[in-house]
């Protein structure tokens, strides 16, 4: 029985599938959506992924993501530009933004520091961290790494390289999420909640 294989279309699939978070089951429906767009559509979705991919860098004074030499957050002079929350990812940086809450500057690091997937201090953003306290008066470091092994890991490392400047360094709390119930909750994140308290 001859296979049902239509190459181009099996490999729009398989690009899709590449894609975290998608199986081939959301693959396949991503390349019949694809198929069905028109000619223009479909020319103006290659576009903007080829834009993307060609316009988009590190911003140079907080390595998130732009289309300028400074990102938005960091041209605007109404921030407080005395206080950088660090994350790890870009993604991270706009969960912070969207709480509304912030009004400092970012770090993104573009990563944790993982010995076992052999990622140092040498493959984040640290040096340009670094950097930006021999132009910058900077008062407070907020560590918004994720609570996770590696993310405490380099929140800690990047402490010990900033108290000898005289910087605050403090860490985002995390414990019990609201609406939850604490029966639900592991040991470890009752642990931190229980650290991390504040007085009413």
């Amino acid at each position: 029985m001859a296979q049902y294989n239509v190459a181009p279309l099996e490999n729009l699939v398989d690009q899709f599938e590449k894609m975290p978070g998608i199986g081939h089951k959301t693959a396949q429906r991503l390349a019949y959506y694809v198929l069905n767009l028109s000619k223009t559509e479909a020319d103006a979705l290659a576009k903007a992924v080829t834009d993307a991919h060609d316009k988009i860098h590190y911003c140079s004074r907080c390595c998130n993501l732009t289309d300028r030499e400074l990102c938005p957050v960091c041209q605007n002079a109404a921030r407080d530009h005395s206080v950088i929350c660090v994350v790890e990812t870009p993604r991270d940086a706009t969960a912070v933004e969207n709480t509304h809450e912030f009004k400092g500057v970012y770090h993104v690091l573009h990563g944790a520091i993982s010995p076992l997937n052999d990622v140092g201090p040498e493959n984040l953003t640290i040096k340009q961290l670094l950097a930006r306290f021999s132009g910058e008066d900077i008062s407070e470091v907020i560590m918004a790494t994720n609570p996770t092994v590696e993310g405490d890991a380099t929140a800690l490392y990047i402490s010990k390289l900033l108290k000898p400047m005289g910087v605050r360094v403090t860490r985002l709390a995390y414990g019990i999420p609201v609406g939850g119930d604490l029966e639900y909750a592991d040991e470890y994140t009752l642990a931190k909640a229980l650290e991390g308290r504040n007085e009413i």
